[in-house]
């Protein structure tokens, strides 16, 4: 949809002693990027003479390429009786780009924004879900993703959520104008769940520069398997007898199914070597992964896989290897999960794997040191919250 032409009169004086006012006219024309419109097309539309057209492109040459161009990407144009004055072009709140007069010629160049890292605090009270929760709490609901990838090793943010279950969190924020653009990492964030209990976890990094999350107690948060193939899932069949849909008779299910949209990232439970990425007939689109001490896991009904997923290959925990479908023997999109322990299947939502090892000794008093004062300000918002609500903290 195209943005109104605004007409600017602007009255100069001129340099010359008791010169009369010259009224000098500027017009301003905002636009978008619209589907199958390439950026000269769209230049030209927009009133730009020609010749106009391509000085403007080639001042860019070199700082923007058109070519990657999006529909929907803004642009204005402000002409000074006719003639291009100022250009700018907008993709994001940090990706912006201007074409500037300069006496006969055009200069490009990309325009610099100031962007400054904030740590914040992050407070939600989950009523529905953590989309929610987040708008609720002012903050970008893509929060929720963050949260669901720290505690991937305790908590499935489907199955475990309850109404009244709260999260703090100390989030790096980069911040633009008063605007949130991203969220960086998670320095330290709590759950309180009634299914689930207290989960409490703190940043760490390590002397080779690796981070990871600890409890208070230096214990790793880190589980062998995470406890979802997907961030957010809805179980629809459980693993046990059922009636299967398709073939309408009782038949073992070794597995469980997620209801999923066809594209949703499905991420590996755990480090492994892929056994099987092919079409595996029923199945559809297959990934099987080998783990360590006897452990295989399959996700099947894949609409692709992920990229470098081939027989062979390693991946790692929280690698993207695939992403959901419809494909086999399926009666709508989901993903069919299923894992097998020395050869047998085994039911994954009643697995308790264990953590991985914790922090060295030698490290306890340097962490400890660096976490006192991140508890303190998540216990600092407990107590204040308690208090409001006339609760014991």
């Amino acid at each position: 949809m195209r943005l109104a032409t605004a007409v600017v009169c602007l009255g100069l004086l001129l340099a010359a002693p008791f010169a009369e006012a010259s009224t000098v006219r500027y017009t301003v024309k905002n636009r978008r990027i619209e589907p199958n419109q390439p950026m000269a097309v769209a230049l030209q539309e927009a009133g730009l003479p020609p010749e106009q057209v391509g000085a403007l492109i080639s001042a860019l040459e070199g700082v923007f390429d058109f070519r990657k161009s999006r529909v929907g990407d803004q642009f204005r144009l402000v002409m000074r009786e006719g003639e291009l004055d100022f250009f700018d072009y907008r993709q994001s709140t940090v990706d912006e780009w201007q074409v500037r007069r300069d006496g006969d010629k055009f200069v490009g160049s990309k325009r610099s924004i100031e962007v400054e890292k904030q740590v914040g605090l992050v407070s939600l009270e989950i009523n529905n879900s953590l989309y929610e929760a987040a708008l609720a709490a002012g903050e970008d609901p893509v929060i929720g993703m963050v949260l669901a990838d720290v505690f991937a090793w305790d908590i499935d943010f489907y199955r475990d959520v309850r109404r009244g279950d709260r999260a703090r969190a100390l989030v790096e924020k980069f911040v633009s104008k008063g605007r949130i653009l991203r969220y960086g990492e998670v320095l330290a964030a709590t759950y309180e769940g009634e299914s689930v209990g207290t989960k409490r976890v703190f940043r760490y990094e390590l002397p080779d520069g690796k981070a990871s999350f600890f409890q208070e107690d230096g214990a790793s948060a880190r589980k062998a398997f995470l406890k979802s193939p997907l961030k957010y899932a809805h179980v629809t069949s459980r693993f046990g007898s059922r009636v299967h849909p398709v073939l309408k008779y009782v038949k073992a299910h070794n597995g469980v199914d997620y209801a999923a949209s066809i594209g949703t990232p499905v991420w590996a439970v755990a480090d492994g070597t892929v056994t099987v990425a092919n079409n595996t007939g029923a199945g559809g689109n297959t990934v099987c992964l080998r783990h360590t001490n006897g452990f295989e896991t399959c996700y099947l009904h894949l609409s692709k896989y992920g990229s470098g997923v081939r027989a062979g290959a390693r991946v790692s925990q929280k690698q993207v290897i695939a992403y959901s479908g419809n494909t086999g023997r399926s009666t709508g999109p989901h993903l069919h999960y299923a894992l097998k322990r020395n050869g047998s299947h085994v039911n994954p939502l009643n697995q308790n794997f264990p953590r991985t090892e914790p922090l060295p000794k030698n490290l306890l008093a340097d962490f400890r040191s660096k976490v006192a004062p991140l508890a303190q300000q998540l216990d600092a918002v407990s107590v204040a919250s308690a208090a409001a609500s006339g609760a014991k903290p």
